[in-house]
């Protein structure tokens, strides 16, 4: 008896040894913590009380068959439009176009970031010029630009289309607009990711670059073995918003194709059935789905890559 009372005290022993203990935070550091918490109440409290209601309303349509055309026909049908959304192709096309223009324009943006980056950190004369040369796409506004490519690529007036001949019309078709379309989001945002990189790589001590070097590192070595794991927090900022960023895209599409051609978002189907539709059900539905998408795709980020972020143990906790 006493030997198996004693195996569990020991097994519950080296579970106990194996958990790190949570350091005991001072006086000084529980008020720091405290006035931290107080700073930051006043933003927390306007961004909750901004954002909570619009989310809970849209949760609420999401629920109801709502179509203002016929509003005496609004009733509480629970999660029909949820099958109905996710039942539809029109849905998962949608999707999954957003899906390559996300995968595809970020794994761009993020190599053409980090060129530029390098560029911009590396600059010895004219640093001022090179920087605001290159970020003077992003200064654009969205809409503005997406209508530069739009007359760029229009058949007859269009210098681009042109070039692939006097009847080229290359957003008229499908895998052609998709093409434009993640070119002209490559073209926005690429300076964007090359600003957060460049943070990044401001993090990166000299003295270690140079250490590496004498140690006979080639330059790619000390790109990957020194650089990249210094600088993953802002690798990981820089690639989480910019994939959020293009989830959601809407702008370049409703002014480059209208979604036409199949070549919409959800975002874009989300408007077509919320504002041109008039059904707020669906189209609630569309948005509740983006969200989720979003945090589903945050969640993702943060799990894979929380771990290199400043202050956090081997667990990806603080």
């Amino acid at each position: 008896m006493t030997v198996e009372t004693a195996k569990p005290r020991a097994s519950e022993g080296a579970t106990a040894a194996g958990r790190p203990k949570r350091a005991q935070l001072s006086e000084g550091a529980k008020a720091e913590r405290r006035l931290g918490w107080l700073l930051c109440a006043p933003a927390v409290i306007v961004m909750v009380a901004v954002t909570a209601y619009p989310i809970a309303y849209a949760i609420y349509l999401s629920l109801e068959r709502y179509d203002l055309r016929f509003p005496q026909d609004a009733k509480f049908i629970g999660f029909d439009n949820y099958g109905a959304v996710l039942s539809s192709p029109y849905w998962w096309s949608a999707l999954t176009r957003t899906l390559i223009i996300t995968v595809v324009s970020v794994v761009i943006e993020l190599v053409l970031g980090m060129l530029l980056a390098l560029l911009m950190h590396r600059t010895l004369f004219g640093r001022g010029s090179v920087r605001t040369s290159i970020l003077v796409p992003y200064g654009i506004v969205t809409v503005v630009a997406a209508f530069s490519w739009q007359y760029a690529w229009t058949p007859g007036i269009g210098y681009l289309a042109s070039l692939l001949g006097p009847n080229s019309a290359p957003l008229t078709h499908q895998v052609q607009a998709i093409a434009i379309i993640i070119l002209a989001e490559v073209w926005k945002t690429t300076p964007f990711m090359a600003l957060l990189l460049m943070a990044g790589l401001a993090l990166v001590p000299d003295d270690l670059l140079k250490a590496a070097s004498m140690d006979g590192a080639t330059a790619w070595q000390r790109f990957t073995k020194v650089m990249l794991p210094v600088m993953k927090p802002a690798i990981l900022v820089a690639l989480l918003f910019r994939t959020l960023d293009a989830f959601r895209v809407f702008d370049n599409i409703f002014v480059l194709t209208k979604g036409a051609n199949d070549t919409s978002s959800v975002s874009m189907q989300t408007y077509n059935n919320l504002i041109k539709g008039l059904n707020l059900g669906i189209g609630s539905t569309m948005s509740v789905l983006i969200f989720i998408a979003v945090a589903i795709i945050a969640f993702i980020f943060i799990k894979l890559f929380g771990a290199s972020a400043p202050g956090s143990d081997s667990g990806g906790r603080r």
